[in-house]
């Protein structure tokens, strides 16, 4: 789950992490309040899932009254279109009115997890307010790294070997420490999957700041945070991945036309590379999982049948826990439920497999069956192409 930049603050304060006075605001007058709370010049920032914010408009210095109110006026229901959004952008409902900061260098500090070595790495560089993935690419030698043991923790010599490599000397050393023991803090005890500040900045007193922050949390750790939970903003969600999510299916949403739907995450993954290997796109990955009932399958079909680019259906089940007859009378259903008018192709493979064909062949529906699963993404690519 993601959270935006304002509530990522508001967490990060918990624990300790120095970040810039502000206040959100869902309206041009909220934002005129803010300022005058605030103080001239603030800065006013677009709040959306998503960065590049600034090169698209989305960050803007007011340095009077007249450009709190302009600034916020074009931003907040502007759709902000970044390299993570998308050309399709993301609608801007709200802005963070933020005391500018006095910049004197511009850092980065983010923590994942290192799944090749099962820890929690601390990264740092001094190319704030680039993307690591740039700073990897073109400067690696310039990317920190602290695996942390999870015995122990983050120690705070490790906090010191980064701001003593990010060059920080003085007084900012013992901040920066600070500052980093703080943000492994948060991540651990939050359950993150990515904290990252970038920029983090020195000011020209000397100060430690977060100027941006993102995090982002492991959906599995949420029951832990009923607090964080609330935070969710469906808003910034893809709405049929949110509907999904009601209903306990793996969904994202992909740019083909084929519907998938799939049990078990390999499953759904090769099936989407055998589409693809015959020419086709998947629409979608959809997990339904091992022990889904009827209405989780016929919930999924409806899910595939909303989006207007699917042309065809694949339907790929191999039942070991997931019953071939539950899956085919969950299709049936939703098939009838919702007047199914693509075409649908099926392979069945498990458990129940001769009662759940019966089932299928029994609906009176047109459904195309596949004998493996070569054979059913070349019957879904061709359906697809309206050549079957």
């Amino acid at each position: 789950m993601n959270i935006h930049e304002y509530q990522a603050k508001e967490i990060l304060k918990r624990y300790g992490v120095t970040v810039p006075e502000g206040k959100v605001a869902f309206s041009v007058d909220e934002a005129v309040k803010a300022a005058e709370e605030l103080g001239l010049p603030v800065v006013i920032k677009a709040q959306v899932h998503a960065g590049g914010r600034g090169k698209a408009g989305g960050v803007k210095l007011a340095k009077t009254m007249d450009e709190v109110k302009e600034y916020a006026g074009q931003i907040i229901g502007m759709t902000l279109v970044t390299h993570q959004t998308g050309p399709q952008g993301k609608l801007v409902r709200k802005v963070l009115v933020e005391k500018a900061t006095d910049i004197k260098r511009e850092l980065y500090v983010g923590i994942v997890i290192d799944r090749a070595v099962s820890r929690v790495v601390v990264m740092a560089s001094s190319e704030g307010g680039m993307e690591i993935e740039e700073v990897a690419a073109k400067f690696p030698e310039k990317i920190l790294k602290e695996h942390v043991d999870p015995a122990v923790g983050m120690m705070p010599f490790q906090a010191r070997k980064l701001a003593f490599g990010l060059g920080m000397e003085g007084k900012q050393v013992n901040k920066a420490v600070k500052f980093i023991l703080g943000l492994y803090r948060a991540f651990v005890e939050t359950d993150c999957s990515l904290a990252e500040i970038n920029p983090l900045v020195i000011t020209g007193d000397d100060d430690v700041l977060a100027l941006d922050a993102k995090m982002n949390f492991d959906s599995n750790g949420l029951f832990r945070h009923p607090d964080i939970l609330e935070m969710r903003d469906v808003d910034e969600e893809d709405p049929m991945e949110y509907e999904a999510s009601k209903y306990d299916l793996s969904y994202i949403s992909l740019d083909g036309n084929i519907g998938c739907m799939v049990n078990g995450a390999g499953l759904a993954m090769a099936t989407m590379d055998m589409i693809k290997l015959h020419g086709g796109e998947p629409a979608n990955f959809l997990d339904v999982g091992g022990g889904a009932s009827t209405d989780q399958v016929r919930n999924a079909f409806r899910l595939i049948l909303a989006d207007p680019k699917v042309k065809a259906i694949l339907v790929n089940i191999f039942g070991g826990i997931m019953k071939c007859d539950v899956i085919a009378e969950g299709v049936v259903q939703a098939a009838k439920d919702v007047e199914l008018s693509v075409p649908l192709v099926v392979r069945l493979e498990g458990t129940n497999v001769e009662r759940g064909r019966q089932i299928l062949n029994e609906s009176g529906l047109n459904i195309i069956s596949a004998s493996d699963m070569r054979d059913a993404a070349e019957k879904a690519v061709a359906a697809a192409k309206g050549n079957l």
